[in-house]
């Protein structure tokens, strides 16, 4: 899956400090509404990706590596496609995912709202 056709998704979770307004999470999580995107956040919002009580396309990290390898490995939610956002990578959480063939691309949802946003289909 590449950046535009994460874009092309309608349901996200956003892991990350979704509350603090100088925080990536919080832009990412506001933008994202802004445009018509079912938005659920998890780190300060929910504790759990499991709590979320919708079907789930993208999961979206935000987020210390370590703490998302973690929420992660305690998802049992099904889910298309992880994006990991600059400084969330980790050689752990990537070999994780990889090993589980889990897909996952490393962008920015920012971006994918700026460059695609003429081409998005947003919630009906």
């Amino acid at each position: 899956m590449d950046l535009k056709e994460v874009m092309n998704k309608k349901s996200f979770v956003i892991v990350g400090d979704t509350l603090s307004e100088e925080k990536f999470a919080y832009k990412i999580k506001h933008r994202m509404i802004e445009n018509g995107y079912e938005v659920y956040c998890v780190g300060k919002e929910l504790t759990s990706i499991n709590q979320v009580p919708i079907d789930i396309d993208i999961i979206d990290l935000c987020i210390n590596p370590v703490k998302g390898l973690i929420f992660m490995l305690e998802c049992t939610k099904p889910f298309q496609c992880v994006v990991i956002q600059p400084g969330a990578q980790g050689d752990e959480l990537k070999s994780y995912l990889s090993e589980k063939n889990i897909p996952y691309i490393e962008n920015c949802l920012l971006i994918g709202l700026d460059k695609y946003k003429s081409q998005l289909c947003p919630l009906q």
